[in-house]
């Protein structure tokens, strides 16, 4: 049987996510009474990172911990690969040592690459096109909440990046609206838009994108390797700011996602993050029990 990677969060059957969502909520639960179970005992997972974590690499670790296995951080700097040893190389090597590898990178391609040349399954801790790992968190947060996901209608406002590229995906997945407001020069591609026709709407106006929404998600307006694009960012996104008159338009119970870390005063206010509409702190700790279930998946 081939190896199964998870690259992008359509590499699951629907069928599949809504599983995987569903042994989450019972592993998390578990971890609340003190009943985690080492049914990873004996099992090892590498994680590779070129771009720098706090959550992704503590929820990773933590994760395997409480399962009973063990994880291993490894960077380019602690690495042969600082001396330019091919990545086909490192990962022949890595995947006969360890049972799974979970990559954080910039270029999607050096993770395919990784995933190629891998006999033991290789995950997407991040890349600059997709971030299927807090999809994976943000759907169960949504689950938590409201359950279903069919007629709900999520507005993601900001920058067409690699987590509205997801969202796009976990619309096709779970058959939700999604309306995405960005600057024209930041939309998403249009072989994005049309993965999910029907579901899927893109605007330059984040108030008709957040009306009557269900949950509202933005993100940074300038990721890690944007640095030197801060401020023209600053001044083209600042309409896009999600605050208190833009949550006024959706729906009253709206939730609020951010992947984090936030901004606040750029893309969203202390106000709408900080305030009873936000979920962002459950989200984020619902990294750590998402992945438990995705090891748990890959790795059985």
């Amino acid at each position: 049987m081939s190896v199964r990677h998870f690259l992008s969060l359509i590499d699951l059957t629907s069928e599949e996510l809504d599983q995987l969502l569903t042994r989450a909520m019972t592993l998390k639960a578990r971890h609340k009474m003190g009943k985690n179970a080492p049914i990873l005992s004996g099992k090892t997972l590498a994680m590779l990172f070129e771009k720098n974590s706090t959550r992704t690499r503590v929820s990773f670790e933590a994760g395997m911990a409480q399962l009973g296995g063990s994880a291993i951080f490894l960077s380019p700097e602690n690495t042969h690969q600082s001396r330019g040893e091919p990545i086909e190389d490192s990962v022949q090597v890595l995947s006969s040592m360890v049972d799974a590898i979970m990559v954080r990178t910039y270029a999607h391609e050096t993770l395919e690459r990784y995933a190629e040349g891998s006999s033991v399954p290789v995950i997407n801790g991040l890349t600059d096109r997709l971030h299927p790992c807090q999809l994976l968190a943000d759907l169960l947060t949504w689950r938590e909440h409201r359950s279903e996901f069919k007629g709900a209608r999520f507005a993601f406002i900001g920058d067409g990046n690699n987590m509205c590229r997801s969202y796009i995906n976990a619309s096709w997945q779970c058959g939700f609206e999604l309306r995405i407001a960005t600057p024209p020069e930041y939309a998403p591609e249009d072989d994005w838009l049309s993965l999910a026709p029907g579901q899927v709407r893109w605007g330059e106006d984040p108030m008709w994108a957040a009306a009557e929404a269900d949950l509202v998600i933005t993100d940074v307006w300038a990721s890690m390797g944007q640095e030197d694009e801060h401020r023209d960012r600053m001044e083209t996104f600042q309409p896009y700011q999600v605050n208190a008159e833009l949550m006024k338009h959706a729906n009253a119970d709206a939730l609020f996602m951010h992947c984090l870390p936030a901004h606040r005063g750029e893309e969203v206010t202390a106000e709408v993050i900080d305030g009873p509409q936000s979920v962002v702190w459950q989200e984020a700790e619902n990294r750590l029990h998402a992945q438990k279930a995705l090891l748990e998946f890959l790795l059985h």
